[in-house]
């Protein structure tokens, strides 16, 4: 096995990620225990090396001294040889199998694992999740969460491991030389620790303070960059600027607190790592007095107390880190681990569509409160039934939709598809059978080729090419060179599909559902960015892809729906009139009077998100 696989961080994890801290760390490590546990091993030998460092020293003086110099090198050859070969060989190869192991093995692995786990995750929140939250503070925690993670691995292994090793084998060699300098060292240790005790939890606190100020930052930050257009638009900079400096003020405030207590640590800290070689050597030199230590005593007393000294801002600054890391972790675990409020149930079952027929038995939703979405809505949906959807802002269109989609579960009623209720399949089956255009076109930051076969990851190219020639899409495809000189289907669309216009972005999206060729087709407004050309050259193209499919399509623009088997008019989140483009015409009610209200086929009541 190569060192870099010794790590598998791509592993999935056995169980949802804790809400405790203990428990939330050990849930990103399991699995990585076994070649962490060699880290440590060989963490530890390397510790001893810098003990064994000043006990060769003692050992070289105390022998010097004992001799005649001119036989010194031929009398000790032995013990010569031994401390070169520690210090030139054993040395360096322990202390380079270390760094090996840290920079080739933990932490790269480390880091991946808790990424990948903690990603994994946050894919499988709800749309409400999202929707609550920005999105760059959202991928800052899981950023945030899995290097501090990696660092507080890495550094405990690096230093404590290390620094540990190396105190009790100083504890046994200064014993050697008189116990009763291992109680000074003991008392010392005591003190060190009392003043760790006292400053660790408020660096750990403070920290976490000021991870959540940083997320915040970073989230202002992003919500501005990715609706710059926006911002333009309304000329509102300086706004965006004053709601960023804001967030910066607060961020500031939190990390001058932490700098504050840092100042504090780093004072108390140089006076304790003072005191430590002065009552080290004093006692040493005392004991030399009186004739109970050799000079090579003091040698290694004192190298080691000058030694420790130093590895005590280097420990104490690296707990510090890590109790700073410890802060991020927790504030990073407090919004990624919550439950989701829609999972699949235990008895879950794939989604089978033979046929397509949808089912709304007595539904009700209403985004929690009392009004808003949809009312005892019962609504069936044959299969192969092209069905359009009309109604004004907040009729419930989109809520019916998304029900459909399982995005929310209903607060009363079920929704079936072929029988099967929705809440006992797997979400994943269920999207993989419906496929959807909307109004609000998604597209990635990714070549065209990439976001039409989004659609079916596994199609080739002549597939591709095939959709988007189906979806009107092909020509302009051919035309698209970005910014890194990539053309046509290799070339990147932007964030959210940013190079393209409305138009483009809704064939692109149509030539994704093409692809997917799912049994169920949703049409959210699907043509509404096409002009009237372009939307008579793909008419018949979509009534290809609808053939054999049901089809629930919403629009405002009447004339696109106007041959569907079946018209549903909703109102207040109930369906009221229902038949077909003649039938309801004839009824002269709702529909025919947004019928003759039109201009170009349009509704004149613009449409919300529900």
């Amino acid at each position: 096995m190569k060192l870099d696989e010794m790590i598998d961080p791509f592993a999935p994890a056995s169980s949802p990620p804790p809400r405790k801290l203990g428990k939330f760390i050990n849930w990103c490590l399991s699995g990585s225990y076994k070649p962490l546990g060699i880290g440590a091993g060989i963490s530890s030998l390397a510790g001893i090396t810098e003990v064994s460092t000043a006990l060769f020293l003692g050992m070289v003086i105390d022998a010097a001294l004992a001799g005649d110099p001119s036989s010194f090198f031929s009398g000790n050859s032995s013990l010569l040889l031994i401390a070169l070969l520690f210090l030139i060989v054993l040395r360096p190869i322990l202390l380079g199998l270390s760094a090996l192991m840290q920079s080739v093995v933990i932490a790269p692995g480390v880091f991946t694992q808790v990424l990948t786990r903690l990603n994994r995750w946050t894919l499988g929140q709800t749309v409400t999740f999202f929707d609550n939250d920005f999105a760059g503070r959202i991928s800052q925690k899981q950023m945030q969460a899995a290097g501090s993670i990696t660092e507080v691995v890495v550094e405990t292994l690096n230093t404590l491991v290390f620094a540990a090793t190396s105190v009790i084998g100083a504890a046994v060699v200064i014993t050697d030389v008189d116990y009763r300098i291992t109680l000074v060292f003991g008392l010392w240790l005591v003190m060190y620790w009392l003043f760790l005790r006292h400053y660790l939890p408020r660096v750990r606190v403070r920290a976490r303070a000021r991870a959540g100020a940083r997320t915040g930052v970073t989230g202002q930050l992003v919500d501005t960059i990715s609706n710059i257009k926006t911002v333009k638009l309304f000329a509102h900079v300086d706004h965006e600027d004053r709601a960023a400096i804001q967030a910066m003020k607060e961020f500031r405030a939190k990390a001058t607190h932490f700098g504050y207590l840092s100042a504090q640590f780093r004072f108390g800290l140089m006076i304790i790592a003072g005191i430590l070689p002065v009552v080290m050597v004093g006692a040493t030199l005392f004991f030399w007095t009186q004739g109970t230590a050799s000079t090579g005593d003091i040698a290694t007393t004192g190298s080691l107390a000058i030694r420790f000294a130093q590895m005590t801002g280097w420990v104490s600054f690296t707990l510090m880190g890590v109790f700073s890391h410890v802060g991020e972790i927790e504030d990073g675990m407090n919004t990624l681990t919550v439950r989701p409020v829609l999972v699949d149930a235990d008895t879950a079952t794939e989604l089978a569509v033979p046929r397509g027929e949808i089912q709304f038995e007595g539904v009700t939703f209403a985004y929690g409160g009392k009004t808003g979405g949809i009312s005892k809505t019962n609504l069936t949906i044959r299969a192969g039934e092209k069905l359009g959807i009309v109604g004004a802002s907040g009729a419930g269109k989109s809520t019916l939709v998304s029900l459909l989609l399982r995005l929310y579960d209903p607060e009363k009623g079920r929704v079936l598809i072929d029988g099967q209720d929705l809440s006992k399949v797997t979400q994943k089956s269920l999207r993989r059978q419906i496929g959807m255009v909307t109004q609000e076109t998604a597209m990635f930051n990714r070549s065209a080729m990439d976001n039409i076969m989004y659609g079916k990851p596994d199609a080739g190219e002549h597939e591709v090419v095939d959709a988007a020639q189906r979806a009107e899409a092909h020509g302009f495809i051919q035309d698209l060179v970005d910014y890194k000189g990539r053309e046509g289907y290799g070339a990147f669309l932007g964030e959210r599909g940013v190079k393209l216009s409305g138009g483009q972005r809704q064939r692109v999206a149509l030539a994704r559902a093409i692809l997917k060729d799912a049994p169920i087709l949703v049409l959210d407004e699907a043509t509404s960015a096409l002009d009237s050309e372009v939307e008579a050259a793909i008419q018949t193209a979509l009534e290809n892809v609808m053939e054999g499919k049901t089809v629930l399509a919403i629009a405002h623009r009447l004339s696109t729906i106007a041959k569907m088997d079946r018209i549903i008019v909703l109102d207040q989140g109930r369906v009221v009139e229902q038949g077909t483009h003649s039938e309801l015409l004839e009824q002269n009610g709702m529909y025919a009077q947004y019928w003759n209200r039109q201009s170009g086929g349009f509704i004149g009541i613009e449409e919300t998100a529900r």
